[in-house]
């Protein structure tokens, strides 16, 4: 093989190796009606000292709440839990609570992951919960844990609408 052509070759494994990195993966988007205004909804999600009490999927989250801090997580995803830990890109009281996390070495499986609090015109508030993934393997990884993520962040949904509505 010639140098352009083991040139050529290398370049374009480059290029799509990097492509894969910003390449985003189906998101998951789940969300709830909680039947308080949006203030008792944020309280109960920023009381992270109480989820293990209450939360089946974030079964431990601890860090300081603000912008740039790094939280450490415990995720009970199936029957494996799984530490990591985030980087907190928004933490807006009533409103709005994001994070960041890496699986390994960032830019293999990235997930953004969010709280977005909307208040409804009858005093409720609508929880949107969800997840972007990009990496060069978030495609693959995805494939074997979406359903059980889904459905954990269902079940957490469920969890803090039962919390909020029965603390009155």
């Amino acid at each position: 093989m010639n140098f352009t052509v083991k040139y050529s070759v290398i370049v374009s494994l480059l290029v799509a190796v990097v492509g894969c990195a910003t390449m985003r993966a189906e998101p998951i988007v789940t969300e709830v009606v909680i039947k308080k205004a949006p203030n008792q909804v944020w309280a109960a999600l920023a009381d992270f000292e109480a989820y293990p009490k209450w939360n089946p999927f974030i079964q431990e989250i601890s860090g300081e709440q603000k912008v740039g801090a790094n939280l450490e997580v415990l995720l009970g995803l199936g029957n494996k839990p799984m530490t990591f830990k985030p980087t907190v890109l928004a933490f807006e009281p009533n409103s709005e609570f994001r994070w960041l996390g890496h699986m390994g070495i960032n830019g293999l499986f990235d997930g953004e992951h969010y709280f977005v609090l909307t208040p409804n015109a009858d005093g409720s508030t609508t929880l949107k919960q969800g997840e972007n993934f990009k990496g060069v393997f978030a495609w693959l990884l995805l494939k074997f844990i979406r359903n059980d993520t889904e459905q954990g962040f269902i079940r957490m949904n469920e969890a803090l609408k039962n919390r909020v509505e029965m603390m009155g």
